[in-house]
């Protein structure tokens, strides 16, 4: 795959799941999505294609991560990172390859004239719960600064003030942009993808 991407003939996508292991070779085909991971390789016609789910997945070393996945009937998950690791502490973010083959990548499934859903946002049964937790932490690290505020515990109420902040910064961003759902393949929602 690694010359049919030099002709520029058809959208490729590569990245590199982990810092060992092989990276992933996608490549859009006029009728069929081909992958290829090491020697393993695959092909999934568009029309085959049961599910999409886009959703914002940060990681360790990356807190703009973005993840495609893609299930097929026979076949294994496929899941696609906006992310490729460079080195032990670093991944490169590459935001733009990644956008612009999702956006492609859905027009072609589209076009097939299969019956795919197109799912946004982490799976319900772990959003909602979560949701709620995120809720409840929230609930009391705010009744907690309020309460070293009533006590006159100053330094104390700065500290959990700002674990307070950052725990809303991060983990609100996760659940406002993994929200259940689904949407058309014209019309990708901004928050499943990265900025271009």
């Amino acid at each position: 795959m690694s010359q049919e991407r030099a002709s520029g003939a058809d959208p490729v996508y590569v990245y590199k799941p982990s810092l060992m292991g092989a990276p992933w070779e996608l490549c859009l085909r006029p009728d069929a999505l081909e992958w290829q991971l090491g020697r393993q390789r695959g092909r999934i016609p568009y029309a085959r294609i049961s599910r999409v789910r886009l959703s914002f997945r940060p990681a360790t070393m990356q807190t703009r991560r973005f993840v495609a996945e893609i299930w097929w009937p026979g076949g294994r998950r496929l899941l696609i990172a906006s992310t490729s690791w460079q080195s032990l502490f670093e991944q490169r973010p590459q935001d733009r390859a990644y956008g612009a083959f999702i956006h492609e990548l859905n027009q072609r499934i589209a076009a097939s004239g299969g019956t795919t859903a197109f799912e946004t946002g982490a799976p319900a049964f772990l959003y909602w719960p979560g949701l709620v937790l995120f809720a409840g932490t929230g609930l009391a690290l705010a009744a907690l600064v309020v309460r070293a505020l009533e006590i006159g515990a100053y330094s104390g109420a700065a500290m959990v003030g700002g674990f307070f902040a950052l725990f809303v910064w991060q983990s609100g961003s996760y659940f406002k942009r993994n929200r259940p759902g689904q949407y058309r393949p014209e019309a990708v929602p901004k928050e499943v993808l990265p900025d271009a």
